[in-house]
């Protein structure tokens, strides 16, 4: 009867052992999980910033023209200005 006991806790100690070897894989798992999770908002993150960029270019025809693409700029930024003033009055 006291072996058989014996032999149960033994075998409880062991499978208690096992599940927390198990549960140390795990929350290692998850650790790195969260780690690549991350680094894929933030390439996606990269990403939309880049294709923001890309349309805003394209918006403006510049097509890599850095200057004509200022100089659009600069012209709508004059055209709000008149019409600001234009509000005010």
């Amino acid at each position: 009867m006291l072996d058989g006991l014996r032999k149960d806790i033994e075998k409880l100690i062991s499978l208690y052992e096992a599940e927390k070897a198990e549960r140390v894989r795990l929350q290692s798992l998850l650790a790195e999980s969260k780690a690549e999770n991350e680094a894929c908002k933030k390439q996606i993150g990269d990403l939309e910033q880049q294709v923001n960029n890309l349309q805003l270019s394209e918006a403006f025809g510049a097509g890599g023209d850095r200057a004509g693409a200022k100089e659009k700029i600069e012209r709508l930024i004059k055209e709000i200005d008149k019409c600001i003033s234009l509000l005010d009055k």
